[in-house]
């Protein structure tokens, strides 16, 4: 049975996790700055990550940061775009976020990505492009809200 609904991710998923992250096409992992070890701390201390499976796999996840207040990840591998894994993802972890009390979240992606678009369509705002040439975006509670009650909101992209 497929489980394509969002789940809490666990230290156990931590591997799939890290395998998406190295295979996605966009904005790869080119170096070992980021490490299986820390996504340890992102899951279970400073946010919380969730995971989609397809036949026992790990096929998408996404981790807040509620410390930071920002998306540290949200990834579909290679083969899964388009099925809306993305924006669930996305959803359940930006709700999860102002949940917990705060008022907006930030993030930072490639300027020309699927990303972008992504991240545009659902509902977050261009503030600056960073020197690195990262493009930064914020989204507010009260625009998410407004979105999310907006039936003729389109859902966007699929990163």
């Amino acid at each position: 049975m497929m489980k394509t609904e969002p789940r809490q991710a666990l230290r156990s998923d931590i591997p799939g996790m890290h395998r998406v992250r190295l295979a996605v096409r966009e904005n790869p992992l080119t170096s070992n700055v980021i490490r299986e070890e820390h996504y340890v701390p992102e899951i279970e201390l400073s946010g919380r990550g969730w995971v989609i499976e397809e036949a026992g796999e790990i096929v998408a996840f996404a981790v807040g940061n509620l410390h930071k207040r920002n998306i540290w990840a949200l990834f579909v591998a290679p083969g899964h775009e388009r099925k809306g894994y993305g924006r669930r993802l996305h959803d359940v972890m930006v709700q999860w976020l102002f949940d917990q009390g705060l008022d907006s979240l930030w993030l930072s992606t490639g300027a020309g990505t699927r990303a972008q678009g992504f991240y545009e369509a659902a509902g977050w705002n261009f503030n600056r492009q960073l020197d690195d040439g990262e493009r930064f975006y914020e989204l507010r509670r009260d625009t998410a809200a407004r979105l999310s009650t907006d039936d003729s909101n389109p859902q966007g992209a699929r990163p």
